[in-house]
């Protein structure tokens, strides 16, 4: 059986969770599978610890500068000591392709972008138009298309057992039914609707019955949101949820009803998790989540062809395009109360 690596450098949750249908894709095209190497930012050793078509993880943190050769030889060893048959890069950084090509790995398949294809085995690559005009997840479909490997599906999703949810130590006493969960801030600045906001939905939805309980995601860095929007609503009705770790928020997700929040990794985990998931967008191109179960809410007069890849300055001032009621009608008409 063929020993295959899939390298992905991107820190961000969400980028991640955006390149598993094609992790999937190649686990499935060689039949085997397969090993990953991301950075340990991601958490992915516990997140992605029930996916049954990943083997074993190993964290790497794709440093720059003085590091870039340590991280070529810290590379260089696992590839050598694990002797794969097939080493796939997922974007376009050299030293995973150097290093592979150094440890004389045979298939060294990557994007082809830049120098990179210098250390690959493929002769089909992306181009720098596809770099620029591409998200990353396009660009590995795209990647994985002109190298024949079928992609079974393009939404985002993976399992965690019961089990795995069991051995978390959070308790959640409250029914699914009466929970539900905001995410409300971002490692994009620009992204993070008003806290404001944030507190006057809340109010709205508890008045009008859609939950009792409100569970507030933010990075453990940014308790500030949080706090805020406790601090503002009507009602004592909020769980902080800052200072989980990423299985903790996990559990948190799966024992709520829907989330909502601003367009940042925990949003992709829950509609990855099969949770009803509604995504504020009035600063970014919907288009990005167009390949998930996401609901996308936006302003009234949006046009996404305004927030193109890298094309604009953007601000948080685009999210007061978005407001309350509108997100509280969106929701009303397209969430089904189950009493």
């Amino acid at each position: 059986m063929n020993k295959i690596c899939v390298v992905y450098s991107h820190h961000k949750l969400g980028d991640l969770i955006w390149q598993l249908p094609y992790i999937k894709a190649i686990s499935y095209h060689h039949k085997s599978k397969v090993d990953l190497i991301v950075r340990k930012k991601t958490q992915s050793k516990e997140i992605l610890c029930d996916t049954s078509y990943i083997n074993h993880i190993y964290y790497n943190d794709f440093r720059k500068s003085f590091f870039y050769w340590i991280e070529v030889f810290k590379l260089f060893f696992i590839f050598k000591k694990k002797k794969y048959n097939y080493i796939y890069f997922l974007d376009k950084i050299n030293r995973p392709a150097i290093a592979a090509y150094f440890s004389k790995i045979p298939n060294r398949i990557g994007l082809g972008i830049g120098n990179q294809k210098k250390w690959l085995t493929n002769k089909l690559y992306l181009t720098e138009n596809d770099n620029n005009k591409l998200d990353y997840s396009d660009q590995s479909r795209k990647f994985l298309k002109i190298n024949k490997i079928k992609i079974e599906d393009l939404k985002p999703s993976f399992e965690i057992k019961n089990n795995t949810l069991n051995k978390i130590p959070i308790k959640i006493s409250t029914p699914i039914n009466q929970n539900i969960c905001f995410g409300v801030d971002s490692f994009e600045k620009f992204k993070i609707w008003k806290e404001e906001n944030f507190a006057e939905l809340a109010d709205l939805l508890f008045n009008h019955k859609f939950g009792k309980n409100f569970f507030l995601v933010s990075d453990p860095s940014r308790p500030e949101y949080p706090s805020q929007i406790m601090s503002l609503s009507k009602n004592k009705i909020f769980m902080n949820c800052s200072s989980l770790n990423l299985l903790e928020i996990i559990k948190v997700i799966k024992n709520c009803k829907m989330y909502i929040g601003n367009n940042s990794g925990p949003l992709n985990l829950a509609s990855a998790l099969g949770i009803k998931s509604f995504g504020l967008i009035a600063a970014d191109n919907s288009d990005e989540l167009k390949n998930s179960n996401i609901i996308c809410i936006t302003p009234i007069n949006y046009n996404k062809k305004n927030f193109i890849r890298d094309k604009i300055v953007r601000d948080r001032s685009n999210m007061d395009n978005l407001t309350v009621d509108r997100v509280f009608s969106y929701i009303k008409n397209h969430y089904k109360f189950l009493s």
